[in-house]
């Protein structure tokens, strides 16, 4: 067991290593220095994880366990522990993978950026937070590595500081997630109060026990115990995992560079409150309340980010949309208690989403840093490589039969249907007309990129984006070109898994013995039911094409070739006839606007009324300077009658004694 102890040890460590040498050492070892560097370390972690899955599938033990005895106070132990199951296996090979397929586009993508060095010891930090994210076993660790992941993508989403939308971007990011933290501290403080213990394993042992509980929050109102706690630390993962409303921040973050968007956005850090919820599966089956109130904020995100997505103009935004919608799935597959379900589409997800990413990053070198849709067209035969990852990336999002977003979104579809739970109908309804969507905004980006007539080099382009460091936009004249290995290479080891892992992980993952002993589904009957109506992946790829999903997604993209390659003239006139409706979608629903209105501007103007008012007015005016204006006003006074000449003094001792005097005559002193 020492040498897995081992092992675990090397597994976040060394992308930590290759992050402080880029970082501290970047100017000694050079730019090659830096990409090898960290490379190696996020390669030798993933090669760990490779081999800790394996062990665990052939029956090796889960290890839990801490580590290294931070600080014991008062009989709370904070320490770091692992806890080393097949959840975390999992988990530590989709970011290891992911991460080391970004690493390596990176050389591509920032082989121009004066930030090189800097940017490969982010990414490697990056990589260590989320692995000590997933591997801790107890809520401090837990909540460094959730902690630290937003740190650092506080640092990546303002790579460019120099961009005034960056520096925006990642404080909008920063503030959003502070909110989604607090409730997710105020969850673990109950869990502690409640049970005693930070340690997971402990905390499940007594949660039965607090069933029926209730504690006062307001007034004499009493509110039951367990929905509080699940529902503030859910309030944590609507942060991390951009679920309405706090949802803002995501879009912005893609003014961070591509890689970045693929890392943080699509494969490791958004997903951790899905992750965290499916690990905590043992409380949120105890409270209905939480998980009702997660499946309708999950279905909520599904489809009204979905219709965001249809209007966005920039590549990258499309994509980032597609990823909200995908975690409102997650959510709602958690909501209904499917959580291993959610936990598939989690892994599913990561793997053609980030190829997503990287293509848009690709097609915008190729373009020479121009993101905007309506400027390419028939790059298809200009990068053939980019172009067919692409189409796989696609078709696994919208859920195509066979390939791995269909096992996984379908699942969740079914699951949802078979649920009871309050809020299942309208969850229902969402993810099945998210379907249509989806399919809808990704084939619309995908044949204005890919098909169509050329609309690049020409003088008159949009650019909605300005930026200082590229020059935008091919020259007129100027064909795109595909980019080079190190750029292509991930998309290709990326699509191999979009395709095949849907098919060979379903049974194991969802009917078998994968997460027994991790996940819990309790009283709910949800996965019992989906697995009586399971009779293999190929049957199930089958079956699919008698159902609405799959109708739906077809629909989609018909309609999408349709209005964007055939008519183009008829989103224009909707656009002119339904203005309201647009205006609406192209406000992002005035939720920015509430937010920077009313909580921005509102606690800027109670802090401004507290300087003028409290500050300046009340203490400097009335307590500093008045009372220093009393005393020397007192002082003025009594100078007047310290004047220097003794017949002044002579004329005041005669005063006193003739007062003295009258008094005692008059017996008021004796």
């Amino acid at each position: 067991m020492t040498d897995m102890k081992m092992l675990y040890l090397m597994i976040p460590l060394a992308p930590l290593a290759g992050a402080i040498l880029a970082g501290l050492f970047g100017r000694v070892i050079g730019r090659a220095g830096a990409h090898w560097a960290t490379i190696l370390g996020v390669a030798a972690a993933f090669a760990g994880s490779a081999y800790t899955l394996n062990h665990l599938l052939q029956g090796g033990q889960p290890f839990n366990g801490p580590i290294y005895t931070w600080l014991t106070i008062n009989g709370i132990d904070m320490s770091v522990g692992f806890l080393v199951d097949n959840l975390t296996a999992m988990m530590m090979c989709v970011v290891t993978f992911v991460s080391l397929m970004v690493h390596v586009y990176t050389i591509g993508y920032m082989h121009e950026d004066p930030g090189y060095q800097r940017f490969f010891s982010y990414i490697s930090l990056f990589t260590f937070s989320m692995l000590m994210l997933v591997m801790s076993n107890n809520f401090v660790q837990l909540f460094f590595g959730w902690e630290a992941v937003g740190l650092v993508s506080y640092l990546l989403i303002g790579f460019w500081f120099k961009r005034p939308t960056a520096i925006f971007a990642n404080l909008k990011a920063f503030l959003v997630n502070r909110v989604g933290d607090f409730g997710f501290v105020l969850g673990i403080g109950l869990v502690y109060m409640h049970t005693g213990s930070m340690d997971y394993q402990a905390v499940f042992q007594v949660a039965p026990q607090l069933v029926g509980k209730t504690i006062n929050l307001i007034g004499d109102t009493q509110w039951p115990l367990l929905a509080v706690a699940c529902i503030l630390l859910f309030v944590g993962a609507m942060g991390k995992s951009a679920q309405f409303p706090l949802h803002v921040w995501l879009p912005d973050s893609m003014e961070g560079p591509t890689p970045i968007s693929a890392l943080i956005h699509a494969a490791t850090m958004v997903t951790a409150g899905i992750f965290m919820v499916a690990r905590m599966s043992p409380l949120y089956e105890l409270s209905d309340a939480a998980l009702s109130f997660i499946t309708v904020i999950g279905a909520i995100t599904a489809l009204f980010m979905g219709f965001l997505g249809i209007i966005q103009n920039d590549i990258k935004r499309v994509v980032a949309y597609s990823t909200l919608s995908q975690l409102g799935y997650m959510t709602v597959a958690l909501g209904v208690s499917a959580y291993s379900v959610a936990v598939f589409h989690l892994m599913t997800h990561a793997f053609f989403k980030a190829l997503l990413f990287l293509a848009a990053g690709s097609v915008i070198i190729g373009m020479h840093h121009d993101q905007d849709i309506r400027n390419m067209g028939g790059l298809r035969k200009y990068m053939p490589i980019t172009w067919l990852t692409s189409l796989i990336g696609s078709l696994a999002l919208i859920g195509t039969p066979f390939l791995s977003g269909f096992y996984s979104k379908d699942s969740i579809i079914e699951a949802v249907k078979e649920s009871h739970i309050a809020g299942s109908g309208f969850a229902y309804f969402a993810v099945v007309a998210g379907v249509f969507v989806t399919a809808f905004y990704s084939f619309r980006m995908y044949f204005l990129v890919f098909h169509g007539e050329e609309r690049f080099g020409k003088a008159g382009h949009h650019d909605d984006h300005h930026d200082d460091e590229h020059h935008h936009g091919l020259a007129p004249g100027e064909k795109p070109h595909e980019t080079p290995w190190v750029v292509t290479l991930p998309l290709v080891l990326l699509a191999v898994p979009s395709v095949l892992i849907g098919y060979v992980a379903i049974e194991p993952m969802l009917f078998g013995d994968f997460f027994k002993g991790v996940i819990f589904s309790g009283n709910h009957h949800v996965m019992t039911e989906l697995k009586e109506a399971f009779h293999g992946a190929g049957a199930m790829g089958l079956h699919s094409l008698q159902t609405l999903p799959l109708w739906l997604a077809v629909a989609g993209v018909a309609s999408s070739w349709f209005l964007y390659m055939k008519r183009p003239d008829i989103p224009a006139m909707i656009k002119d006839k339904f203005g309201f409706i647009y205006k609406i979608l192209e406000n992002k629903y005035f939720m920015d606007d509430l937010y920077f209105n009313v909580f921005a501007k509102g606690s800027r103007l109670i802090g401004t009324g507290l300087w003028k008012i409290g500050d300046v007015g009340i203490i400097d005016g009335l307590f500093v300077n008045g009372s220093a204006k009393v005393v020397g006003w007192m002082s003025s006074l009594a100078r007047r009658l310290q004047s220097g000449y003794i017949y002044h003094y002579a004329f005041a001792m005669i005063i006193g004694a003739l007062m003295l005097l009258f008094m005692m005559n008059k017996g008021l002193i004796g």
